[in-house]
């Protein structure tokens, strides 16, 4: 039998108060192993294979997640006087507009999970984030209204505070984002979101990013 065919997830393991594991292949020998384990389970998968094996085990679906990527001739930018990207942004500041906010992720909707678990999740991967100095704040009219946090040419986190939401500014933070990327010297930026999340889904065709991959995401809790 193959040896990895699950692996522990800490980064999850110390927000969500309980062992964590990831299954690395959707196979019958790793979902065998993950049923003699105690803990939660996640198996990342192609949308098209049957989820019989995985229905059978007690697995259950929490998001579809899309990869959009964008190449600096594909970049449609967006330009606004008012919008500034700043790396200098208070820790404290960061996390508050954090806070709550996410509702689309795959532990949010994992209806075996307390909501509190996956608020932390969220706020102990900014916070680890903005440790390693890839967390920049977003700045309106001189006043911050939200962060975009990146690894490398990764884009993982953005939100905005609740009186900057819905007034069409996302695209002008994100341009001014994307193009100091591709000024560092990333060929490519790309992200990952959940195919439920309709305004970041249009948001990131709109800046001329591709959807390159999904996968289905399964979750199971061995109490």
């Amino acid at each position: 039998m193959k040896e990895n065919l699950i692996r522990e997830t800490p980064w999850d393991k110390r927000s969500l108060e309980m062992e964590t594991y990831e299954l690395l292949e959707l196979s019958e020998a790793a979902l065998d192993k993950s049923q003699a384990m105690k803990g939660h389970f996640s198996i990342k998968v192609d949308p098209l294979a049957s989820k019989e094996l995985l229905h059978e085990y007690g697995f259950y679906y929490t998001d579809t997640l899309l990869t959009p990527v964008c190449t600096r001739d594909q970049f449609v930018p967006y330009d606004h006087d008012k919008i500034d990207v700043i790396s200098e942004v208070e820790k404290g500041e960061v996390i508050a507009i954090s806070e709550g906010i996410y509702e689309h992720g795959r532990f949010h909707r994992d209806f075996m999970l307390e909501r509190r678990l996956a608020d932390q999740r969220y706020d102990n991967w900014l916070g680890q984030l903005y440790d390693e100095g890839t967390v920049w704040g977003f700045v309106y009219d001189e006043e911050l209204a939200g962060f975009f946090a990146y690894s490398g040419n990764q884009v993982l986190l953005q939100a905005f505070k609740e009186e900057y939401q819905g007034k069409g500014l996302a695209k002008y933070f994100w341009s001014r984002s994307v193009r100091t990327l591709f000024d560092e010297g990333h060929k490519e930026v790309a992200t990952s979101i959940s195919a439920a999340n309709l305004a970041m889904v249009n948001l990131t065709a709109s800046l001329g990013f591709k959807f390159k991959k999904a996968v289905d995401v399964y979750h199971k809790l061995n109490r």
